[in-house]
């Protein structure tokens, strides 16, 4: 009779605690299918009069009504506040799908993202006269596509106002206040930016301009990056609060705002005891609920927690807890997508990011293990994107549209374009046809396309 292979037999029982820990991340589609009712509803909340205010999903009005021709011309600089860095372009436009980017990265030092409003500003008006410097743009008038990657309430093109700060940022002095205005300020401080005209808009939007310059058929724009958010091309009759201040055109983007889905508890019967966890230890608890379990920002921090209750359980590492491991944020999106682009059965990257976490002895077992709690999480990611797109791909009702997706997760992270296409598919009602396209240069080109737009009232 041969000898039981113990070691096989705690693998497999380790692998078996591992699934069940991770269990709560795997969700039915009939979840998903209610995600997506749930989330219809709150859209419809968002653009009624008398909801507006208490609804979750904010769907604000952007004031674009058009999408572009494909035929605007000229030079635009567009600004770029992201997460972690902005991004200064110069886009040359020159009709017939063409263009060209000049571009420039910035890091945003951490003590500037909550810093007051008068140096946050200030740094941005720096980042753009070093970015005029360089390229040699001092003697252009120029306008200027403002992309601000948080939520606004807008009165027009060139005026919006933060409704609050995310990704970690606090700045004093600038929630409930014009954006426009505060940039303004600062580049009459420094009195030597060629810029004469500022429009503003949300990087989803950016996007979504982006991939229509190109795609006709672009009616919705995701964004899965550091943060998480939607934009779709709505009619007006639908849009109360449009109606109301007595102006009308056929249709209008909306920026969804759809990060903060679920702030009203409506998705905590699927949400997770990680989910909760990231949430209460956040910088701004009971907010952007659902971005927390889908964005870049905090995968990471999901699987961390995660692999923490799985060692806890004695299942991985050998059930031993580092210092390292405790400490919050210290295992990144970026880890989680190296770990699922390695070949299996190689473990070299996998054991790295372990080693950085204080263990240098990491077993197959453990990088295995490690490996299905950045797919179930990532996977759950992808699908509760796809849950809200198949609901707006049926809400704009063409028989045939485009999505333009953009965002670090979306382009790095491995198979998520994928898994995000296949249950999109499953989601959505088969009348409906779609395509998920790459908004190459996504929400900076967009800007840029906008400025062009009003500049020769091309939109």
């Amino acid at each position: 009779m041969p000898k039981p292979n113990y070691t096989q037999y705690i693998i497999d029982a380790n692998r078996r605690i591992v699934k069940d820990i991770c269990k709560p991340f795997i969700l039915s589609d009939d979840t998903y299918k209610r995600i997506k009712e749930l989330f219809l509803v709150d859209i419809k909340k968002g653009l009624g009069k008398d909801t507006h205010k208490k609804a979750s999903v904010k769907c604000y009005m952007t004031f674009v009504e058009k999408l572009p021709s494909g035929c605007e011309q000229g030079k635009f600089l567009a600004l770029e506040l992201s997460g972690d860095d902005c991004r200064v372009l110069c886009v040359n436009l020159q009709g017939d799908e063409d263009f060209m980017i000049e571009w420039q990265h910035f890091d945003v030092p951490p003590e500037i993202k909550v810093d007051t409003a008068k140096h946050f500003f200030d740094f941005l008006a720096k980042c753009l006269s070093d970015f005029i410097v360089k390229y040699d743009l001092q003697y252009d008038e120029l306008s200027l596509g403002f992309t601000f990657a948080f939520p606004l309430k807008q009165t027009s093109i060139n005026e919006g106002f933060l409704v609050k700060w995310t990704k970690g940022y606090n700045v004093s002095g600038v929630v409930g206040n014009d954006v426009i205005a505060l940039l303004q300020e600062a580049i009459e401080r420094r009195g030597d930016l060629p810029i004469n005209n500022i429009i503003i808009l949300n990087n989803t939007t950016g996007t979504l301009i982006s991939c229509a310059w190109k795609h006709k058929e672009a009616k919705i724009g995701v964004l899965i990056s550091s943060g998480f958010n939607i934009c779709y091309l709505e009619k007006s009759k639908h849009i109360q609060l449009f109606k109301n201040m007595g102006n009308y055109c056929p249709t209008m983007v909306i920026n969804c705002e759809a990060g903060a889905f679920g702030n009203d508890g409506v998705l905590d019967f699927m949400r997770t005891s990680f989910d909760f966890a990231v949430n209460k230890n956040s910088m701004h608890p009971g907010q952007q609920v659902f971005e927390k379990m889908v964005s870049g920002l905090y995968l990471g921090e999901i699987a961390r927690r995660t692999l923490l209750d799985c060692i806890n359980a004695g299942a991985m590492l050998k059930g031993i807890v580092s210092k390292e491991i405790l400490t919050p944020m210290v295992f990144k999106v970026h880890d989680m997508s190296q770990i699922e682009r390695e070949e299996r059965g190689h473990y070299a990257i996998t054991r790295k990011i372990f080693e950085k976490m204080g263990y240098r002895d990491a077993t197959n077992g453990d990088c295995e293990n490690l490996r299905y709690i950045c797919t179930a999480i990532s996977t759950r990611s992808a699908n509760m994107v796809a849950a809200c797109l198949a609901c707006l791909v049926e809400r704009v009702g063409d028989p045939y549209l485009i999505i333009g997706a953009d965002g670090t997760v979306y382009r790095s992270y491995p198979n998520y374009p994928l898994l995000l296409r296949k249950k999109l598919k499953k989601f959505t009602r088969p009348e409906f046809k779609f395509d998920v396209v790459h908004a190459e240069d996504g929400s900076g080109r967009g800007a840029a396309l906008l400025a062009a737009s009003t500049k020769k009232k091309i939109i």
